[in-house]
Formats: structure tokens, C-alpha cells, sequence
């Protein structure tokens, strides 16, 4: 079964990052094609503004990217969003017509919408390490909780488990998408992409 991933990268990924993410993410998965977007060159990371930055006419990201995943012939296509950059990847989701081969990620950010979660291929994920827990961890679990009271679809937030040495909130919060990063590595959110080696928990 052929495979496509469509990465949406959180507040301050620039297309460096992108390309460091996708070219490993590629070497470990050489039968998946990788495509991947930064997160617009805006100074916030709220939803609103990150989705009305890339639909505007100027970069017109959104549309360019909903035409790459309508075109795609592969059998599963995932859509993964990290942090502010599931905003993104959420509304080109909900903007696609068909989902039946769809995947929606969200990894450790805006959680998706409720008719999104209902569909049960959804995944949501966050981090922890010892007594550490990733940067929006806490407002994940608190969402999916919510979600499943009334939900007859239930959802779950799978958890990365990263090592010893990754436990602070930004760090676990990059574990997600780079599995290099430690305490010392990312101290802050620019640094989250060093010695980038795409963590891929959610692709089978």
C-alpha cells in the first residue's frame, strides 16, 4: 500500500527545517513521499492568525497545498500538523472533499475539531519523560477527555516516551518531530530542528 505524508511545521519552522525533517523522514521511509510546509513568517502562533497567514493571497499556501494532496494517487495519505502547525494542517484537512484515505495528525498542538476526531483512522499525540510533560500535553488530554464524554467515537492521546535526557516542555515538545532533540539541544523553540532526525511514531 503506497504512502504520502503532508508535514506542516509549528511557529518559527522555516523551510530549512522543513527540508532537514522531510530529507530524513525519507531515509528512513524511501517507499513514502514527504512534503512539508513552514509555519508562515508571522510573529504569532494562534490558530487564527497561522491559518489566515496561509491562505492569504500573497503566499496562497493553503490552496497549493489542498491541490498537491487532491492530486496524490497514493492508497493513504497522513496530514500532520506539529504544534501551531495543526491549525494549518486541521483546516486543509477540513477544506478536502474526500477523506476516505485521509490520515489526520496532530502532534502535541491544536487539537482537531470534534467531526474530525469522530473519524476513528484521527491520531493525537503528545510526550512525556519521567515527571516531564511536553509543552501543550496537559491542554491535549484535557481536550480529548472532554471529547470523549459525550463522543461515541472514542479518542485517545498516544504518548511518546522520550529519553532520560529529554524532559523539559520544549524538548518533549520537539520529540515529536526530532528525535535528536534533548535538554541541552533545545532550550528554545528555534532550536527545535537540530541535528534534525524526524521522529515517525504515528507512520506504520
Amino acid at each position: 500500500m503506497s504512502t504520502a505524508v503532508f508535514f506542516f511545521g509549528g511557529w518559527k519552522s522555516n523551510l530549512v527545517n522543513i527540508k532537514d525533517w522531510t530529507a530524513d523522514a525519507l531515509k528512513q521511509k524511501p517507499s513514502v513521499t514527504f512534503d512539508g510546509f513552514p509555519f508562515p513568517d508571522i510573529r504569532s502562533a494562534d490558530d487564527d492568525d497561522a491559518i489566515a497567514a496561509f491562505s492569504s493571497p500573497k503566499h496562497n499556501d493553503l490552496a497549493a497545498a489542498i491541490k498537491m494532496i487532491e492530486a496524490s494517487t497514493r492508497d493513504v495519505i497522513f496530514i500532520v500538523g506539529h504544534s501551531s502547525g495543526c491549525a494549518i494542517s486541521n483546516k486543509v484537512d477540513e477544506s478536502l472533499k474526500d477523506h476516505k484515505k485521509i490520515v489526520l495528525v496532530a502532534l502535541d498542538g491544536f487539537v482537531p475539531s470534534n467531526a474530525q476526531l469522530e473519524r476513528p483512522t484521527t491520531q493525537i499525540w503528545s510526550a512525556e519523560s519521567g515527571a516531564g510533560k511536553s509543552l501543550n500535553h496537559d491542554k491535549t488530554v484535557a481536550r480529548i477527555e472532554n471529547y470523549n464524554k459525550k463522543a461515541k467515537n472514542q479518542q485517545t492521546v498516544k504518548m511518546f516516551t522520550a529519553g532520560s535526557d529529554c524532559t523539559t516542555k520544549v524538548a518533549l515538545h520537539f520529540s515529536l518531530v526530532n528525535l535528536s532533540a534533548n535538554n541541552k539541544s533545545v532550550t528554545h523553540i528555534p532550536e527545535g530542528y537540530t541535528d534534525c532526525k524526524a521522529n515517525l511514531p504515528w507512520l506504520p
